[in-house]
């Protein structure tokens, strides 16, 4: 949603906004972004590298600048919950909380802007575009959830993976081809599934046409009508 307002980043956002310069300074957002760059701190995680731990002090939240975050919890009995998949331009750690409730790991190489709660909650007192944005990121996530609670509690397997790569097209805004970064592993825990499940039903979309999967993280999507029909079935 907000992106540091340097080179290729700004020019990032005015090209995925369609407005141009005037309007952008119209709008407001050049001093949203300065607001930002202003409080924030670049930070680089690598693989596997933990960005904040669960009971960790909730002093700040962050922005992917580039790579992929995972959000996870590791349940009493040893098992792996992952609650979500961060990519660039994607907020998290936004939750009120005086700790946190899950942890931050690297999927891959990441960048991510790191921003002190305080500063952010003095930078919302003058600036209310900056707080119905943060309100309507937040409202997103809701819904996010609310979608996710329907796929573990009422999706068959082949309907929970139709839907995640269905979701990940999107999110990526990709057509025809997509590179995962997450492992199967990952999907599994991300979907409440096991790890042979998931392979299990990527082979059958494979072998029906639907998808094609060329190599371990990449996906085609060959017939979107199809999965779509399975993911909502």
């Amino acid at each position: 949603m907000f992106v540091q307002f340097t080179g290729s980043a700004y020019s990032d956002t005015l090209d995925r906004s369609g407005s141009s310069p005037g309007a952008i300074a119209q709008s407001g957002l050049i001093e949203t972004l300065v607001g930002f760059e202003a409080i924030g701190s670049r930070r680089s995680f690598a693989r596997n590298e933990e960005i904040f731990a669960e009971g960790g002090p909730g002093d700040c939240w962050y922005k992917v600048i580039a790579g992929t975050v995972r959000l996870c919890k590791l349940l009493a009995d040893g098992r792996r919950h992952i609650a979500e998949f961060y990519f660039g331009g994607d907020c998290f750690g936004l939750e009120n909380m005086p700790e946190r409730l899950f942890s931050a790991e690297a999927v891959g190489e990441v960048i991510v802007m790191r921003y002190p709660r305080r500063a952010t909650e003095r930078l919302l007192d003058v600036n209310p575009s900056l707080a119905r944005g943060l309100r309507d990121m937040t409202l997103r996530d809701l819904a996010n959830a609310q979608i996710r609670m329907l796929m573990l509690g009422r999706m068959s397997a082949p309907e929970r993976v139709a839907t995640f790569l269905l979701d990940m097209f999107e999110r990526r805004d990709a057509e025809r081809a997509l590179d995962l970064p997450m492992s199967r592993n990952d999907i599994a825990d991300y979907l409440g599934l096991t790890i042979e499940t998931v392979c299990r039903v990527m082979s059958a979309f494979k072998r029906s046409g639907t998808i094609g999967i060329p190599s371990p993280h990449r996906v085609e999507l060959r017939d979107r009508a199809a999965l779509a029909a399975i993911g909502e079935a």
